[in-house]
């Protein structure tokens, strides 16, 4: 059964040389594919203008969520597909999508699963198994929230969860991830610093330590073996930066000295959401 909708892909990316041709090969049954750069230091802009059928653009980042929004105005198509770089379609997913589009779907947005890899092998536990985002939206139906880490996508009515997962290359070079994961923590700490929170020692101890014990154990990590512990210590990790960077801020704004905030988009375009009526 073909579909009459199309579909667009729309990708971010900032340094992924080693990911966005996996990425963009497993798109290429969208009707159009748009890259939106961060202006790459390596090679990403490179690959992706040789890539046939692939439009690239680079913008400043303002944070994943301001990124997605502006996108998503510059693409034509009925519906549309986000994906991370870092991310795969497999032929189940796809084929699962061009079926849904076909037949006419009841609901404005849809979530798909993420299979998450870390170093070549599936995470099968430590709640990551359940781990799945809202991905699938009809254009202008949905938008993503204010937020300047871990965005989180507005809908207009439920997103039905789909069958098929996409891949998500998670943790491929630890080293790296180490770094990208201190730098959500910074800009976690910068997203509760605009929205006044305050950090103390039930944050800075016991938040990172709870969510190591509730991924490892009662989320059963250990499973995992090693793959597993390292896991759920680099996220525990990640809650650490956050709180303690935003307890640092505080301190050192008592004594006169104020962090230098990473950009916001604080242009009221980029979130406003004025769905069509139903």
């Amino acid at each position: 059964m073909s579909r009459s909708v199309t579909i667009a892909a729309i990708v971010t990316t900032f340094n992924e040389e080693r990911n966005i041709a996996r990425c963009l090969a497993s798109l290429r049954w969208c009707d159009s594919i748009l890259v939106v750069d961060s202006f790459s230091t390596d090679a990403t802009p490179e690959i992706v203008r040789a890539t046939p059928g692939v439009t690239l653009v680079q913008r400043p980042y303002l944070g994943a969520a301001a990124q997605k929004n502006w996108a998503m105005d510059q693409v034509v198509a009925d519906w549309i597909l986000h994906f991370d770089a870092d991310e795969e379609c497999t032929p189940a997913l796809q084929a699962e999508i061009e079926a849904l589009l076909a037949s006419g779907p009841r609901f404005n947005a849809f979530t798909i699963r993420r299979r998450v890899l870390f170093m070549g092998r599936v995470i099968r536990f430590s709640g990551w198994q359940r781990d799945r985002v809202v991905r699938l939206v009809r254009k202008g139906w949905a938008r993503y929230a204010n937020l300047r880490v871990h965005e989180r996508m507005r809908t207009v009515g439920p997103a039905p969860v789909l069958r098929n997962p996409m891949l998500h290359h998670m943790i491929d070079s630890f080293d790296e991830y180490v770094k990208r994961v201190a730098g959500y923590g910074f800009l976690g700490a910068a997203q509760a610093w605009r929205d006044g929170r305050r950090s103390g020692f039930a944050e800075v101890f016991f938040r990172p330590t709870w969510r190591f014990f509730r991924m490892f154990f009662l989320q059963l990590g250990f499973l995992d073996g090693m793959h597993g512990l390292v896991f759920c210590m680099v996220q525990s990790y990640a809650t650490y930066v956050k709180w303690a960077t935003l307890w640092a801020w505080r301190v050192n704004a008592a004594r006169g000295r104020h962090p230098q905030l990473p950009p916001f988009d604080d242009d009221p375009a980029t979130w406003e959401f004025n769905p069509p009526a139903a």
